[in-house]
């Protein structure tokens, strides 16, 4: 069962990030403040669930969330100042954006900057009901920003594999070039661009 607080008695947000590793698309970030006797054993790593688990929370999440809240950093901004502000850019965006003010938040990963006390949390959307609520809003609005992308360019399969690195993907962009999704600065071809077609 995930945690429901690293503290007692103090209203903490979890937040964490979607797309990072993408080739193309935004990076968003979500930011949660759950109540603290909020549980849902459903509830777990965006990662482990599959995408009608993610889907069917999401409301769960929005609803019984004291705050929630998305932040969202554009391709043109990823390429001015590279994937790793970017994110934390998108995760300041959404924690700035929640209607409460949080006392201390709890971040996935292992680097981080703030002016709110934090804790950087390997694995805790593993670990803590409010940064595991917060990957599934990350991701689930993510993933609803690149099916509206894949209507425009539906070559690219942006449906299936969301702008991450797949073979399909890069194949598409080898035969097609780059969009104005596509991050300029990420090697979009990937080391094994002359086999491609083999």
């Amino acid at each position: 069962m995930l945690l429901p607080y690293k503290i007692e008695n103090r209203i903490e947000a979890g937040c964490d990030e979607a797309g990072r590793g993408c080739l193309a698309g935004a990076v968003y970030a979500a930011a949660v403040i759950l109540p603290p006797t909020f549980q849902d054993e459903r509830l777990n790593d965006s990662k482990r669930l599959s995408e009608k688990q993610r889907y069917a929370l999401r409301p769960v999440i929005e609803q019984n969330a004291i705050a929630w809240a998305v932040g969202i950093v554009t391709p043109e901004e990823i390429d001015e100042i590279n994937i790793l502000n970017a994110s934390f850019l998108a995760m300041h965006r959404a924690l700035d954006a929640l209607s409460t003010r949080p006392e201390a938040l709890l971040i996935d990963g292992n680097r981080f900057a703030h002016n709110i006390p934090y804790s950087c949390e390997i694995k805790g959307d593993g670990r803590f009901l409010s940064i595991a609520a917060a990957s599934i809003l990350a991701k689930t609005y993510r993933d609803d920003y690149m099916m509206n992308l894949h209507e425009e360019f539906p070559q690219y399969h942006w449906n299936e594999n969301k702008g991450y690195p797949t073979r399909t993907h890069r194949v598409a962009i080898a035969q097609y070039g780059s969009t104005p999704y596509h991050r300029k600065t990420f090697n979009l071809l990937g080391a094994e661009q002359h086999s491609l077609f083999e």
